[in-house]
């Protein structure tokens, strides 16, 4: 019998060849089952999306997101008060991290996953925030307006590193910071506007025009909160617990961080927003300029008095003298 022209295939071992199909049987297990989020673990993952394709959606608003980049801030603040409320451990917010004095509330996000411009925390009490989600205005009622969303252009960090063996170099801390903005949280070099070293304090300039930011950049308020909690030892990142960064073999270990806000548009406080410091500092100029004008109307008035009493007296002796 005529047999049929092929390729002859070498022939492996049954042994061989069982091994061959467990190792692709488990790597099809395993890529079937690392569905997560690798720039949000306060998600929740599965199979569900088209063809089997792995979904992420963003724990408490259920919002899907992108996780080949960074979530919203205004997403992750309502996913951390969700988790907190269902007794999931989770960072808790400094209070030394955030200069709005307002920390953690469970904002409104709108289909974008953005802030929306006023905010109540779920009760009657409102107030309006900026792109950042940091009150700009007093708190009133349900009746407050919010016209528009102020864009946060402007973004401060400022650390303040442990003692280290020798002072950092500004230039190669520069270049690692702009390296860690650019990598791990996807920020354009452009919009890291310049970083500042006098030890032991760092300063990174982040700004973005509403002008400059194109469709898929990341959003400076977005990175900086990523960075603000990796600083914290609290990452969002899955699989990494806080900052690790190295110049020149010396790990930067960050002890204090303050961020400062600047928006397109100035704040609208009132006197009721100032400190009870400032308060005092007022209270006593007015009080030293009252008693300044007393003591001056006081010396005045005593030294009218001695004129007054010398002309009488004066006047009483020209009238005794005798007349000639």
């Amino acid at each position: 019998m005529a047999r049929g022209l092929g390729l002859a295939l070498p022939s492996l071992p049954m042994p061989l060849l069982l091994l061959l199909l467990l190792a692709a049987v488990t790597r099809q297990a395993a890529s079937q089952g690392n569905c997560t989020c690798p720039t949000n673990k306060m998600t929740v993952c599965s199979r569900d999306g088209p063809g089997g394709r792995c979904q992420c959606h963003a724990l408490g608003s259920g919002f899907q997101v992108n996780c080949s980049t960074l979530t919203s801030k205004c997403l992750l603040l309502k996913a951390r008060m969700t988790a907190t409320k269902s007794g999931r451990k989770l960072v808790r917010p400094s209070e030394h991290a955030l200069v709005d004095n307002d920390g953690l509330y469970d904002p409104d996000c709108d289909h974008e996953g953005r802030f929306k411009a006023r905010q109540c925390n779920q009760t009657s009490v409102c107030w309006c925030v900026n792109s950042v989600g940091v009150r700009r205005t007093d708190k009133g009622d349900l009746s407050l307006r919010c016209d528009e969303l102020v864009r946060t252009h402007h973004i401060l960090i400022d650390l303040r590193h442990r003692p280290a063996a020798r002072s950092f170099n500004h230039s190669d801390l520069d270049a690692e910071l702009r390296r860690l903005f650019l990598e791990r949280y996807r920020l354009s070099p452009r919009f890291v506007e310049a970083v500042h070293y006098e030890q032991p304090t760092i300063q990174i300039e982040l700004r973005q025009d509403a002008s400059q930011k194109a469709p898929g950049d990341v959003d400076i308020a977005d990175a900086a909160y990523y960075f603000e909690r990796d600083v914290k030892g609290e990452s969002l990142f899955l699989g990494r617990s806080g900052l690790d960064v190295n110049v020149r073999g010396e790990p930067l270990l960050v002890e204090r961080t303050l961020i400062y806000y600047l928006d397109e548009k100035p704040p609208e406080f009132s006197m009721k927003r100032l400190t009870g410091g400032l308060i005092a500092v007022i209270v006593v100029v007015v009080l030293a300029l009252v008693a300044g004008v007393t003591v001056l109307v006081i010396t005045n008035r005593r030294r009218s008095g001695k004129y007054r009493k010398v002309e009488i007296k004066e006047l009483g002796e020209l009238r005794k003298e005798p007349s000639l």
